[in-house]
């Protein structure tokens, strides 16, 4: 069954969301930067790994915006969810210095703490949570007395804000703006995934972890 959830959508045709589709380029194009920027820094491979994911969740978004079916939006989805878990618990590892066995538990305390805040908070879908986490950790590396890594943490949360009041106003602007504006969505995402790879890199770098990713 067709999913017709964004403005730019007017049919069931494969290009009835030409720019919703190729705005997913962003991802790619973050990723390559991203890979090389951990190549540089030499950080390990569970930073790697987000940047797998970030190819993944432009090539899951462009499936979605192009077939735009039930099915497909678990592609569009599922490899969000995967970033999302696995920074969780990646921050405590390079950020708290946790042996890999504490750091897990960020996945379920997040899943928790999204789950609370929706039953909380009706805003901004599945995604609010994932801005209250940006800021959790911006608090957590102001309290370490870590400014730039605080400061880091805020820019990037302030951006992701931006993103998602864009992606949340979409069907809201159809009348005014019939292209919408998810595809901002997407190009404002790709820098934020981006960002949250880069501070990754520089903080594996700065720990000069010796076990392996």
């Amino acid at each position: 069954m067709p999913v017709d959830g964004y403005c730019e959508r007017t049919g069931p045709e494969f290009w009835s969301e030409p720019v919703n589709a190729l705005t997913n380029l962003a991802f790619l194009v973050a990723a390559f930067f991203a890979y090389r920027y951990v190549v540089r820094r030499g950080a390990p491979r569970c930073v790697g790994a987000l940047v797998v994911l970030l190819v993944a969740i432009g090539l899951g978004s462009f499936v979605f915006h192009t077939v735009a079916t039930r099915w497909a939006a678990v592609f569009d989805t599922a490899p969000i969810i995967a970033f999302m878990l696995t920074y969780v618990v990646i921050f405590p590892r390079l950020f708290l210095g946790l042996r890999w066995r504490w750091a897990w538990l960020g996945a379920p305390l997040f899943v928790a703490f999204a789950a609370l805040t929706g039953l909380v908070v009706r805003l901004g879908g599945a995604y609010f949570p994932a801005l209250l986490g940006m800021v959790a950790l911006a608090v957590i590396t102001a309290v370490r007395r870590e400014r730039r890594y605080a400061l880091w943490f805020a820019g990037t949360a302030g951006l992701f804000a931006v993103s998602l009041t864009l992606r949340t106003v979409d069907s809201r602007v159809c009348a005014a703006f019939p292209l919408g504006t998810h595809f901002a969505w997407h190009v404002l995402n790709a820098a934020v995934l981006y960002l949250l790879i880069r501070v990754a890199a520089d903080r594996a770098a700065e720990n000069r972890f010796a076990t392996p990713g």
